[in-house]
């Protein structure tokens, strides 16, 4: 049995899950910044890497399943685990979890743009990413392809919302991250620190992508990327060094955000050194 306070609940109504009520609540998600302003990871690896990240839990609902399978993440843990059945997470959270487990934190201090530089070669730079699949999508991505932190731009959505939490599997509470306080002019803060600028974009005149990256090879490097349609705004794109696109095929002129991403961040771990 895990080190961990374990109390069983067999009532819906009990007031110690409001951590966990209503998820899918337009206007009383316990993940509305302006409400509680919690974070919420479901199932067991995403869990894991909240028990791993700077959000530290506060509680933990599951079921007896999901306890066992945490076994030793939840050694010398605090907040307490809520042992329930499925039919009473079910009743809390307003639909059924096939994951079988929630973990509630408050939301740690937000990082500056200089902070989260700090060691940092490659730095994805987000601008008008509004979607919680694609900006989770973007952080997992990020993770696994060598990049050490997201800033935010003018126009994104929550990175600390449910679903992006989600989607990103956890990485959104280990990827560090910082909203940009001045925008575009937070660019020259990364100009400052030696970065070289790579605005993604299909527009004329962009280099090919192993073309651009190939010449950034040993430099430390920001990858923008804009929202879906629209992409990045022309007066961002001419903070940049340079331009790139990835080549396309029968008439097709981009992907989705995150996979533009993708791409872009394997091609710059690719050749950096």
């Amino acid at each position: 049995m895990p080190a961990a306070l374990v109390v069983d609940v067999d009532d819906p109504a009990d007031p110690r899950l409001d951590d966990f009520r209503d998820l899918n609540s337009v206007d009383r998600r316990p993940d509305l910044p302006s409400g509680k302003g919690l974070v919420i990871a479901e199932g067991v690896l995403v869990v894991q890497r909240m028990l791993a990240s700077r959000f530290r839990p506060r509680a933990l609902l599951g079921t007896d399943r999901r306890l066992t399978e945490l076994g030793a993440d939840l050694d010398g843990l605090a907040a307490p685990y809520y042992r329930a059945s499925a039919e009473v997470m079910a009743e809390v959270v307003g639909f059924h979890l096939n994951r079988g487990v929630l973990a509630s934190a408050s939301r740690a201090p937000e990082l500056t743009v200089s902070d989260v530089l700090d060691g940092v070669r490659t730095v994805a730079v987000l601008e008008g990413v509004n979607d919680h699949e694609n900006l989770g999508s973007i952080f997992r991505n990020a993770a696994g392809l060598g990049v050490g932190a997201v800033i935010f731009g003018a126009g994104c959505a929550d990175p600390l919302y449910r679903r992006a939490v989600r989607v990103s599997m956890g990485h959104a509470l280990l990827v560090p991250f910082a909203r940009a306080q001045s925008w575009p002019g937070d660019l020259n803060t990364l100009r400052d620190r030696g970065f070289r600028l790579v605005a993604m974009t299909p527009g004329a005149g962009a280099q090919r992508l192993a073309d651009a990256f190939a010449g950034l090879a040993g430099d430390k490097v920001g990858i923008l990327v804009g929202a879906e349609g629209p992409g990045l705004a022309e007066h961002t794109m001419r903070a940049c060094d340079v331009r790139a696109r990835i080549p396309m095929s029968r008439g097709t002129d981009s992907l989705n955000v995150a996979t533009a991403a993708a791409l872009a961040f394997y091609e710059r771990d690719r050749l950096a050194p």
